[in-house]
């Protein structure tokens, strides 16, 4: 993995850290960061369908003062192969057929940066962040970003829960793709996919109307 840094950023980094490994529930095990359990590896996510085909367009970060083009091609090829990249990964017009469940999510990287959520190490944002930690990458803002992660897809994760209440007040099931897109799409950009055991334990938490 290359990922260009300032020298005092690259100081606070280490990079071979483990690689996950995966339990029998699907579930990423980071041995370092127990908590964070994403079901969902960054190739996944990405040969899925995901942030309109956009997410590693050209940009301007108003946080480093830098324009970046091309950051895909640090990506290992096997995460990438076979994907039309000027269309599913560095596009620069938002296609919502391009992602997995046809519709559009997701703020503005205008909207993190203001925020306070990107930092220069990751000008992208959290899946370049993902992508980096995934491979052995470790930085000092993995705490903060894994606390994103949970606080939405995590097992008390907003996104997670409130898309469970949908389909309990639908009477659906739990993998019924219309029910509530937007937001199976967003989880999925977190790394995430609902199953059917974290749907059960959800429901037992919701009031049916």
């Amino acid at each position: 993995m290359t990922v260009k840094l300032k020298k005092e950023e690259k100081k606070k980094c280490i990079f071979n850290a483990p690689l996950p490994t995966r339990n029998a529930k699907g579930q990423l095990l980071f041995e370092d960061f127990p908590t964070f359990q994403p079901n969902m590896t960054p190739e996944e996510i990405l040969q899925s369908g995901s942030f309109g085909g956009t997410y590693f367009r050209p940009i301007y970060s108003s946080v480093t003062k830098q324009n970046y083009q091309d950051v895909w091609k640090e990506l290992p090829k096997t995460w990438i192969e076979g994907l039309d990249i000027k269309k599913q990964v560095s596009s620069a017009v938002y296609r919502p057929e391009v992602n997995k469940y046809k519709v559009k999510c997701g703020g503005s990287l205008e909207m993190w940066e203001s925020s306070g959520w990107i930092l220069p190490q990751d000008p992208y944002g959290w899946f370049q962040w993902y992508c980096r930690f995934y491979q052995g990458r470790r930085s000092p803002d993995d705490e903060c970003q894994i606390g994103r992660w949970e606080r939405c897809a995590g097992v008390k994760g907003r996104w997670r829960q409130n898309l469970i209440t949908k389909i309990v007040r639908s009477n659906c099931t739990f993998n019924d793709p219309a029910v509530s897109p937007v937001v199976r799409q967003t989880l999925q950009h977190w790394g995430y996919q609902l199953t059917q055991e974290d749907y059960e334990k959800g429901a037992k938490k919701v009031q049916k109307k």
